[in-house]
């Protein structure tokens, strides 16, 4: 493609789906660039390795539920560099860490120097058994952008990949049908949505690699409602929030509509609950400990900080889980 060529075809708004497809997984697209996610923002992976431990403890239980299988899968879906699949390894037990078969599903290449003992796919594999879980990867599944216009029709937001809006034609068929069931809008002009069905579909094919077990899907999401009246398109760069600009600089995401990804079956918590029933606790040490055993103390009082981040409302203690089972009784979470 010539130079021309691409500046003609920047230059031509286009549905935010495509846009955001082409600026994170395109050629040179963000999320296949060699700094990986971590580069730009920071999420309970990266907070503490606390998190990774908590999902060692929910594979660990897991495995009782499921009668302790020859092979234990553990499905990292949108892996990042490998940071939680190679924490959960370091946290499991050396009896549970043998039957292990650890698989971490990611678009860009092989990390250099990660655990041999992890195996780096495309897509997840199909008819395991085990705990399949995706930490803040459904809100980087792209998603068209609907809003109400001035006639009260909702309609689809175009972009360019310059960041600027325009408004395009009305918003009809499926997208429409999903917008009714899962996010109606009314006709006040200047309403927004994300048309969520994208999501719920990948979320489906997932969940769909499991014969038996559990999947977990951890986002920062919304509830049918209490939607957001606007919208939570947005960006992040270099640690920050920035504008939703597709042009391959930055993260573009949006919270889920996690309650309409659920199947029959699943359960919401909220990551505060969740990492609760896992044991994670902010709560201080005893005092006590400070004079009797003084490194203790510190190694429990910087632990308990860690928590207290993973935990707190207003910041990623409100995170939502989505616990999926597939062919076991019930979330096997809360003991």
């Amino acid at each position: 493609m010539t130079n021309d060529e691409q500046a003609k075809r920047t230059a031509v708004p286009r549905g935010w789906r495509e846009a955001a497809e082409a600026a994170l997984y395109g050629p040179d697209g963000f999320y296949l660039r060699t700094e990986g996610p971590a580069g730009h923002f920071r999420t309970s992976v990266h907070a503490s390795a606390l998190y990774a431990t908590a999902v060692a403890r929910l594979l660990c239980r897991l495995d009782g539920v499921l009668g302790h299988p020859g092979e234990l899968a553990f499905v990292d879906m949108g892996a990042g560099r490998g940071e939680l699949t190679a924490g959960v390894l370091a946290a499991l037990p050396a009896e549970v860490e043998a039957r292990v078969r650890a698989y971490a599903v990611e678009r860009a290449g092989r990390p250099a120097g990660l655990d041999p003992r992890v195996e780096w796919r495309a897509a997840p594999p199909a008819g395991v058994t085990g705990l399949l879980f995706a930490n803040e990867w459904l809100d980087n599944v792209p998603v068209d952008v609907a809003e109400v216009a001035a006639d009260g029709t909702v309609r689809r937001v175009l972009v360019r990949d310059d960041g600027t809006e325009s408004l395009g034609g009305p918003v009809e068929g499926r997208d429409a049908r999903w917008l009714a069931r899962w996010w109606p809008l009314g006709d006040e002009p200047g309403l927004r949505a994300e048309i969520g069905h994208p999501r719920d579909e990948a979320w489906a094919a997932a969940v769909a690699a499991l014969e038996r077990g559990l999947a977990v899907a951890v986002d920062y999401a919304h509830l049918r409602g209490a939607r957001p009246p606007f919208g939570t398109l947005t960006g992040f760069r270099a640690g920050r929030e920035a504008a939703p600009v597709p042009d391959g600089s930055r993260d573009i995401t949006a919270h889920v509509a996690l309650d309409a990804c659920a199947a029959e079956g699943a359960a919401l918590l909220t990551q505060r609950e969740a990492l609760g029933a896992l044991g994670v606790s902010g709560a201080r040490p005893p005092l006590a400990l400070a004079s009797s055993d003084p490194a203790a103390y510190v190694r429990a009082l910087a632990g308990a900080g860690e928590a207290a981040e993973l935990t707190a409302p207003g910041g990623l203690g409100d995170f939502l889980w989505l616990l999926q089972p597939v062919g076991v009784p019930g979330p096997p979470l809360i003991p």
